[in-house]
């Protein structure tokens, strides 16, 4: 089983505090400003939806895949709950977002929460830009955020507490990283405590997700190699210069 299989049953309550509704904001105002006709979206690592159901509430066609079975499923229970209008302009597909071949076009993709950082080696990335080259239509857009590695390097990760509760359970993730700066990687370990309300019995998760902080010019080397190349760039959300405190960075891709 993959990790966000065991992952997806608390993904939602773990993320509860993300401002998912800022970051389509967001997301809306880059494809507006850099592709103003576009209409259909591809999201390469879906997760649970949350940004797919707002994109396609604002009007958007969009299609999402991951590899998380479980992952898919509250996907696509939450399409369920939509009104039938906006339910149709929704799509979840399971696949690996390295190698699937949609045999369809759209007019930009998005790539958010950090999915490029989990394709660590070189070649995965080059086949995740591949991928996402592949689907898209001439003049189509790639938005994807990332692991800045000068601001990961000067601001280097730490041991992390969240404590969540919802009326069912109360939850406490422990995150421990260790970094392998040869690597470019940071290899996170969680340790989740599930405390079930009503009967006092606690569960434990563990996992380790291997991820890769990255610099710009080998994201250029990339695109390069695919024929994109990167026309935005800055802060996620705030728009500022990338700088060494800003961990958190998304570039815009243009096909050339």
């Amino acid at each position: 089983m993959k990790i966000f299989d065991y992952y997806a049953h608390y993904y939602d309550l773990i993320y509860q505090d993300k401002d998912y509704e800022s970051e389509v904001e967001f997301i809306k105002d880059l494809l507006q400003t850099f592709s103003p006709t576009a209409n259909s979206i591809l999201e390469l690592g879906s997760g649970t939806g949350i940004h797919a159901v707002l994109l396609a509430e604002a009007g958007y066609t969009v299609r999402g895949v991951d590899n998380s079975a479980e992952m898919l499923d509250r996907a696509k229970s939450r399409q369920t709950r939509l009104e039938p209008e906006v339910a149709a302009r929704l799509e979840f597909s399971y696949g690996d977002i390295c190698a699937i071949d949609l045999e369809q076009k759209f007019d930009g993709a998005i790539a958010l929460f950090h999915v490029v950082d989990y394709q660590t080696t070189s070649t995965k990335l080059q086949d995740f830009f591949q991928t996402a080259r592949n689907h898209l239509n001439p003049d189509g857009i790639l938005i994807f955020d990332f692991w800045y590695g000068a601001a990961v390097l000067s601001d280097r990760p730490s041991i992390r507490v969240k404590r969540l509760e919802n009326d069912e359970v109360s939850l406490m993730r422990i995150a421990e990283p260790i970094m392998y700066p040869q690597l470019n990687q940071v290899e996170v370990n969680y340790q989740v405590l599930i405390t079930d309300k009503a009967n006092g019995n606690v569960q434990e998760l563990k996992e380790s997700h291997q991820m890769r902080y990255l610099f710009m010019p080998e994201i250029e080397l990339f695109l390069e190699n695919v024929g994109m190349r990167i026309i935005k760039s800055g802060e996620w959300l705030s728009d500022r210069p990338a700088g060494i405190d800003t961990w958190g960075v998304y570039c815009v891709a243009k096909v050339l």
